[in-house]
């Protein structure tokens, strides 16, 4: 089984001088962040993992990669062996040919080593405002962008007419290596259930960034397999991200995940206001997000990051395994995308706890087959 990483760069200490837009010497610099961060990431390839995943996020302490692209394009320079993915673009922020460009360039650089590309609609309010992008065109934006993307990668010449984009007889240089093979790879990430048959019909496959329960994802693997075998095509495994923490005890791999994943709570709330559903009411194709604050004003920080850690891939190396082949067996996952930092974690702790998985965890998990059970596989079973 393939096992990647990724890593958050999240100053979560600066979100009250963030918000409160202070001139205050911050708590930890976006510098120094950037350093730690980038001193773990360091790590990825010489422990062994497989991959390395950057995220999209712009213009708060919540996730600083400054766009998945360029962040993975200089790690592309720092490495030699490891694949790449993104998760996710954001299709709705960006002009498509110039992501098109930057994913061919990318793709050259790689030299033959594998790039996917994991792509998403966005559901920052904040992130929309601030590229000048209406929130509620965001679906069309992204299926209008995948369209261009598709032709630009596949196609040496081509042009484009639609709602949000007229594109003039152009091509896309350097030419990829093997454009066919991106547009194939290409994922999606979703947490609306509306999103799930458009991607399925739209012959994506399927990146799941931790924010449902694996027994959701379970049954969203079954569905879209299911609209893949109505039109006869293979069912899809997808790409699965996992918090970890491991360590020798089980009681300070809980005591960790437990007190980080209630900030990484707070952090999301703070990016996405999820709890005040008032900016989705007003944004078409985000009806589903107003459910949320039902639910998550009712809760305190402490009790969503309770319930959201249990799940997670904590305690010894060997409780590690077992919940992360669980986790596969489950989602029916080809690839596991760890996270090992998240809130505000101390740097030196996560790599602790990611030096212990690499040299007690990931030898059993590179030796694990990723099946995908047949319950999960589409009515058809096959293509």
């Amino acid at each position: 089984m393939r096992i990647g990483a990724h890593s958050n760069f999240q100053n979560y200490h600066d979100w009250d001088r963030f918000e409160s837009k202070s001139s205050a010497e911050p708590i930890v610099t976006d510098a120094a962040l950037y350093e730690e961060e980038m001193d773990l990431v360091a790590l990825i390839e010489p422990l062994g993992f497989d991959s390395y995943w950057a995220i999209d996020h712009h213009f708060s302490p919540y996730v600083m990669t400054g766009g998945a692209i360029q962040h993975l394009t200089h790690v592309a320079g720092q490495t030699s062996r490891i694949d790449f993915g993104t998760m996710v673009i954001v299709l709705p922020w960006y002009d498509p040919v110039v992501i098109a460009e930057q994913v061919s360039v990318l793709d050259n650089m790689l030299r033959g080593r594998r790039l996917t590309l994991g792509l998403g609609r966005g559901a920052g309010q904040r992130e929309f405002d601030a590229y000048r992008i209406p929130m509620g065109e965001s679906r069309g934006r992204f299926m209008e962008s995948l369209e261009i993307l598709r032709k630009a990668l596949t196609k040496e010449w081509f042009s484009h007419e639609g709602e949000f984009y007229t594109i003039p007889e152009t091509t896309i240089r350097p030419r990829p290596r093997d454009g066919q093979k991106l547009v194939d790879a290409m994922r999606v990430a979703w947490v609306s259930p509306d999103t799930l048959p458009i991607a399925a019909n739209a012959g994506l496959g399927m990146l799941m960034t931790n924010q449902k329960s694996w027994d959701e994802y379970r049954e969203d693997v079954q569905n879209f397999n299911a609209v893949r075998a109505e039109k006869s095509w293979a069912p899809a495994q997808p790409t699965v991200v996992v918090n970890v923490s491991c360590f020798d005890t089980e009681e300070e791999a809980w005591e960790t995940i437990l007190q980080h994943t209630i900030e990484a709570q707070i952090s999301v709330e703070k990016h996405y206001h999820f709890s005040d559903s008032a900016h989705f009411k007003n944004a078409d194709g985000y009806q589903f997000y107003e459910n949320f604050e039902k639910t998550l004003g009712k809760k305190t920080p402490e009790e969503i990051g309770k319930y959201n850690a249990r799940p997670q891939a904590w305690g010894t190396p060997d409780q590690v395994v077992e919940k992360l082949k669980n986790v596969q067996l489950l989602t029916g996952a080809e690839e596991l995308v760890m996270n090992f930092r998240y809130g505000g974690m101390p740097a030196a702790t996560a790599e602790r706890s990611m030096r212990l998985f690499a040299s007690d965890v990931l030898p059993e998990l590179h030796a694990l087959e990723a099946g995908l059970p047949v319950e999960m596989a589409g009515a058809a079973g096959s293509g």
